[in-house]
């Protein structure tokens, strides 16, 4: 009888709150990684309906296909885990029904022999009996815990049976969730394959374009160099400023914040997936080219509002040709960079908060109005943006 309860004890105490917790855990990421499929897709129709196919949509599809694979992941980790507790609870079931067969027989056993015993020799007759008060008290408290022990035993053969029902209850619930699991899983792995081959044909198609392609990398790197060096003469003119006067408090004390919520800073946009990374990286077609990034893109959908990643000071605002207009957000020591934009809602000195608006995200639209933000932060040198951003 210990083992069944030490048994359950181990499973229930241990196992079962660290298997539905991580299951939550599982659950939410995937709603969250669908809600970004559902997100990617709409960008995905919106350049369909332009029928414009570009490097851009390669690399939205690309997202959309490591969202799949996080999501398939998922439900396999989800499967293994509802595996495991399924076993659990088939060996459970298997001890607890072997004792209630051991139970059943002992407590019978003590049954019949109480009943032989007081048919030969009544409890009145056993109490009376004895030599004097002292035993006799003795043997009516002796013939109460047995019965006390009988009760005790009917109880945890009850409770027994209840436990294994429930257990057989859970069981049946866990074999329908794993069906259902691996059914999903089965068409998630087919849209994976779908999107895979959808890929492949974007990836012919822009292939056969080869010249069309490395005259738009040489364009973007043209931008790209005309950004670097618009932001370094911007921020070899705050450096300089920053030598003649020191921070003050308040800034020494946003920088220090800054730095503090690195990981946790909020994105530049709403809603957005990052098509581009920071640093250097082989172009998705043109596999004996490179591109590099001084930050990061962040593609969105729809009217596309950027805003700042934390408060700070508007230290700059540029037209830069090619790219649009650029605003510089000084967080202390740490300058945060947004590019391509139009509407600026800001002026060079204002103060702003986190998530204020600063300006609207150029929609292209040769691209199905496309809205790609071009993100930076600065510290000395270019930092991977990626890092300091919350995960979605």
């Amino acid at each position: 009888m210990n083992r069944s309860f030490l048994l359950f004890l181990l499973i229930y105490v241990t196992v079962y709150p660290a298997v539905g917790q991580t299951r939550a855990e599982i659950e939410e990421q995937r709603r969250k990684n669908m809600e970004e499929i559902a997100y990617v897709d709409k960008m995905i129709s919106s350049t369909a309906r332009q029928k414009s196919t570009g490097i851009n949509e390669l690399k939205i599809l690309g997202n959309k296909i490591n969202l799949r694979e996080s999501v398939i992941k998922g439900m396999g980790s989800e499967i293994d885990l509802l595996n495991t507790r399924i076993d659990l609870n088939r060996l459970a079931l298997e001890i607890m029904e072997e004792d209630l067969i051991l139970l059943r027989k002992e407590y019978a056993n003590a049954i019949i022999n109480s009943y032989k015993s007081k048919k030969g020799n009544p409890e009145i007759v056993y109490i009376l009996s004895a030599k004097d008060f002292n035993q006799g008290y003795k043997r009516v408290k002796y013939l109460q815990q047995v019965s006390k022990i009988r009760r005790n035993e009917a109880e945890i053969i009850s409770e027994l049976i209840e436990e294994i029902e429930s257990s057989k209850i859970r069981l049946e619930e866990d074999l329908g969730r794993l069906s259902d699991l691996q059914h999903r899983e089965i068409i998630q792995k087919s849209l994976l394959k779908n999107e895979q081959d959808r890929k492949q044909r974007l990836v012919r198609s822009l292939t056969a374009k080869e010249k069309q392609l490395q005259k738009e990398l040489e364009e973007k790197k043209r931008v790209a160099r005309n950004l670097e060096k618009a932001l370094a003469r911007i921020i070899e003119e705050e450096r300089k400023k920053s030598s003649v006067s020191t921070l003050t408090p308040e800034q020494k004390l946003i920088g220090d914040n800054f730095l503090e919520n690195r990981g946790r800073l909020p994105w530049p946009v709403e809603r957005g997936t990052i098509t581009a990374k920071f640093g250097k990286h082989q172009h998705p077609v043109l596999k004996y080219l490179t591109e590099e990034n001084i930050g990061i893109e962040i593609s969105s959908t729809g009217s596309v509002m950027a805003r700042s990643v934390f408060k700070g000071e508007i230290s700059a605002i540029a037209a830069i040709p090619g790219s649009n207009m650029t605003v510089i957000v000084k967080h202390g020591k740490y300058l945060s960079v947004y590019n391509n934009l139009v509407n600026v809602k800001v002026k060079k000195g204002e103060i702003v908060d986190t998530k204020q608006i600063i300006g609207e995200v150029f929609p292209d639209k040769s691209n199905g109005n496309i809205c790609v933000l071009k993100f930076m932060i600065f510290e000395g040198k270019y930092l991977d943006p990626e890092l300091w951003l919350a995960k979605i």
